[in-house]
């Protein structure tokens, strides 16, 4: 495992680049169409870097100006940055030299540092999108705003670009969670254009002005005005936003290691140079013809509008609004991609991961918006605001990085001391010790200011990332491996076509066998042996139509297997206070039960008896099953009300929860009481787990017993091909392994149910469990789906997730569950 978050690398580490789009452009269709040049590389990942000048001037000449100390500070902090950019970029030459999987400095701090370092990268990783989207909408707003001051108005106390700002902000959710298509056409290769922008401004600055430096001025660093100094440098930072891309893209180029390694570096330079030099020429010009007071227009669009011809300064606006969006909607995608690696590999909820019919994860993307929603009401759209928070975040990374690389270096010297060894640790050393600074900087300066958070939002999302990972254990070996598919990996490996002949590449290195799906061993299995007899079976109902759905299904069962009918209610509210109305409430219910006792006979089944108890029908129950042993409740998903108490946590819910027999849930609202309904096919999903495989007795039982044929369903855990676009090719391979194994599963399990005179059939389709499951019942017109539940309850079940629920939820087919949580608790003690 190099990253938490390699699932997506090539997509998500682009997205904080303003033309994440256009890596799409590049890869998508197939391995030829990789990175082929630095210049692709630098359009690709460049988009957050080279925005920064357009809006990392106006803080920083905000407190020098005011402070009266801009002329003795401003060209020091201005190459302070720039030294800091040098260094830093030096070092991520080791960086991609070393890591060439698309990890980048991530996955160099989890191999020096351990597994902490990649719940804390996730972390701030999070938390670094969102400021991302932050940033970037605030200073797309602030562009617009300087060309339409009326958005600096307010209205019952909001400004007009706050509303503007959310607009927009809800505007590219939606945009971006109908795929990356949609997105790809909305917002372009807009790289290219802020590339031409500011190259535009530094060749017309040398044009107006000549060759005008910054000055580097010793009297910075005196007591007067060394905290000015500072001051500006930490908020000229966020130049560096942005430059880990470019260490996760080495693996999204052609060539051989060494060659994708000096062509993401070349991107580097051609981005980070291109910011360094519009620091250094087009800085000086900003500092003299702005005005940083001015609140109604930032200091770049006043610069632009001196220095350059018009149209050009309303075309740089616009680009600037192009590529700002951009960015904040590659955040989005990076959030929605970072969610589905996550959910992969078990630290997150599934609901959060959970695709939508665009298959992206939705949910991150609305949750991220309301926070950034919620920031502009409350703490307005200056990016100021946030800037130095977004720097924060990114120097923690960097500092990592710059550390995991000391280390390395210090280990390589103790193997082998080389004078270029000696100065590669001393100027890896220096990247360290001032990215390490400039994060101590930043939280000093703007801990009171909000950088406090890092304090509280790091150590919950990686606690967070720790309890789920526990809860579900660890991932399995496919599930492990789509947590860190890289589709920029992925794209340079040549796969065999035959699924048998295992995952090979281009070296005819063969990925381990781990990576194939291998179900529990059929000889090992707890099923074959166990035969399923109704005794009793248990009919819940509380007087109403809808609840009196599941007398044909108990009816029906009952009549073919011989088994007792037990019919049972419950009224609640018995106190003392009440107990007049409990009376006659329970009078009422008696007779009603009484009643259908009387239809049972009149169809000549006279071996029923019924109950009602005080309390919750759910305790009732439970209580029943222990006294009297019932083997099988049968119940609806419809309560007195008519609406559906199983999505509302309501009785049939805690059914499942609390028995350990069997539940059928009736819900199909067309079923007529009178009637009985038929079973001639029964859908049985299957993961190949132990515990899945608990409710094939059961199958079989009503197999027999209704002389219905079984489909045996199982629905492979890797995703369909195209979902990974790039390494679409290496998907399907593994894919097809994998359906080849469930089907060699089911074949067995078919074999041995057809020796006992079961009609079976077998098939694997689909990628998610729920939606496939739903949809195949429908197709093959399944009487019955019959499935295992973990039995899960509370927060468990909202955060965690249920196949077994969303099957409920999205299909009117009755559905038999089994609980298996009490047989993993036994296991447990056991």
């Amino acid at each position: 495992m190099r990253s938490i978050h390699h699932h997506i690398r090539l997509e998500t580490v682009l997205a904080r680049t303003g033309c994440f789009q256009k890596v799409q452009l590049v890869v998508m269709a197939h391995v030829s169409h990789k990175l082929k040049t630095a210049f692709e590389g630098a359009l690709a990942g460049g988009g957050d870097p080279a925005t920064s000048p357009l809006y990392v001037f106006g803080p920083f000449l905000k407190l020098i100006v005011v402070a009266g100390v801009a002329e003795v500070t401003f060209g020091t902090s201005v190459w302070l940055a720039v030294l800091t950019i040098a260094v830093v970029s030096a070092m991520y030459r080791l960086v991609m030299q070393w890591v060439t999987d698309g990890s980048g400095g991530s996955g160099l701090s989890e191999e020096e540092f351990g597994g902490w370092a990649v719940k804390v990268n996730a972390a701030i990783t999070f938390i670094e999108y969102t400021l991302t989207f932050l940033v970037s909408m605030a200073a797309m707003v602030t562009f617009i705003a300087d060309r339409m001051p009326l958005l600096n108005e307010t209205i019952l106390g909001i400004q007009y670009r706050t509303i503007v700002a959310i607009i927009l902000s809800i505007f590219t959710g939606y945009l971006v969670n109908r795929g990356p298509k949609t997105a790809a056409r909305t917002f372009g290769p807009a790289t290219a254009g802020v590339l031409i922008l500011l190259w535009t401004m530094v060749i017309s600055t040398l044009l107006k002005n000549g060759l005008d430096l910054p000055a580097f001025n010793l009297q910075s660093f005196s007591l007067d005005y060394f905290h000015f100094t500072l001051g500006g440098y930490v908020r000229i930072l966020a130049v560096m936003t942005g430059i880990e891309v470019f260490a996760n893209l080495v693996a999204a180029y052609e060539g051989t290691p060494a060659q994708q390694s000096r062509k993401a570096f070349n991107s580097l330079l051609i981005i980070m140079g291109t910011t360094a030099v519009t620091m250094i020429v087009v800085g000086p010009a900003i500092f003299r013809l702005s005005d940083p007071s001015n609140e109604h227009v930032s200091v770049f669009t006043q610069t632009m509008d001196v220095v350059l011809p018009s149209p050009l300064p309303w075309l740089g606006t616009l680009i600037g609004i192009a590529v700002l969006m951009s960015a904040s909607a590659a955040s989005s995608q990076g959030l929605q991609n970072l969610a589905l690696g996550l959910k992969e590999r078990g630290y997150i909820p599934p609901l959060l991961g959970q695709q939508n019919a665009y298959e992206v994860a939705d949910k991150p993307v609305w949750i991220q918006v309301a926070i950034v929603a919620f920031c502009f009401l409350f703490f307005g759209t200056s990016e100021e605001t946030y800037l130095a928070l977004y720097a924060a975040g990114v120097f923690i990374l960097l500092s990592m990085t710059g550390w995991a690389v000391a280390k390395r270096l210090l280990r390589q010297i103790n193997q082998n001391l080389t004078a270029g060894n000696v100065l590669l640790l001393a100027g890896t050393s220096l990247a360290a010790v001032m990215t390490t600074l400039a994060t101590l900087l930043i939280f000093e300066e703007r801990f009171l200011e909000g950088a406090w958070t890092y304090f509280l939002f790091i150590p919950v999302l990686y606690l967070m990332f720790s309890y789920f990972r526990n809860r579900f254990g660890e991932p399995t070996a496919i599930q492990d491996y789509l947590g860190q598919l890289d589709a920029a990996q992925l794209a340079g490996f040549g796969f065999g076509q035959d699924p048998r002949q295992r995952l090979v590449d281009e070296n005819g290195f063969r990925l381990p066998r781990k990576l194939t799906w291998i179900p529990e061993p059929f000889e090992e299995s707890r099923w074959r042996d166990r035969y399923i007899d109704f005794k009793k079976i248990a009919i819940l109902l509380d007087g109403s139509p809808f609840a009196a759905k599941a007398i044909p299904m108990g009816r029906r069962i009952s009549r073919a297997t011989g088994a007792q009918v037990v019919l049972l209610s419950s009224v609640k509210n018995h106190t003392q206070a009440l107990q007049e109305s409990y009376d006659a409430t329970y009078e009422a219910r008696r007779q009603y039960l009484e009643q259908v006792k009387a239809d049972f006979a009149a169809k000549g089944m006279d071996d029923v008896v019924y109950f009602v108890r005080p309390g919750f029908i759910a305790d009732a129950t439970e209580q029943m099953v222990e006294e009297i042993g019932i083997d099988l409740v049968v119940s609806t998903t419809r309560g007195k009300s008519g609406s559906v108490h199983w999505a509302r946590g309501g009785v049939s819910r805690k059914l499942v929860r609390r028995l350990n027999i069997p539940v059928l849930l009736v819900q199909d609202e067309k079923v007529v009481v009178g009637d009985e309904p038929a079973f001639r096919r029964i859908l049985v999903s299957l993961d190949g787990s132990g515990y899945a495989d608990m409710v094939l007795p059961y199958a079989r039982a009503f197999a027999k017993t209704f002389g219905a044929e079984v489909l045996l369903l199982s629905v492979p855990e890797v995703p369909e091909a195209r979902s990974y676009r790039a390494a679409a090719d290496a998907v399907q391979t593994l894919r097809a392994e994998t359906e080849f194994r469930m089907q060699e599963f089911l074949t067995e399990i078919a074999s041995f149910l057809t020796k006992e005179g079961v009609n079976v059939r077998a098939l694997v389709t689909g990628s998610l469990p729920e939606q496939t499951i739903v949809a195949i019942g429908e197709q093959e017109q399944a009487d019955m789906i019959m499935l295992t539940s973990r039995g899960r309850g509370g927060l468990d079940l909202i955060f965690m997730g249920s196949i077994a629920l969303s099957v409920v939820e999205n299909s009117t087919k009755p559905v038999f569950m089994f609980p298996v949580r009490h047989l993993e608790e036994k296991t447990v003690v056991s």
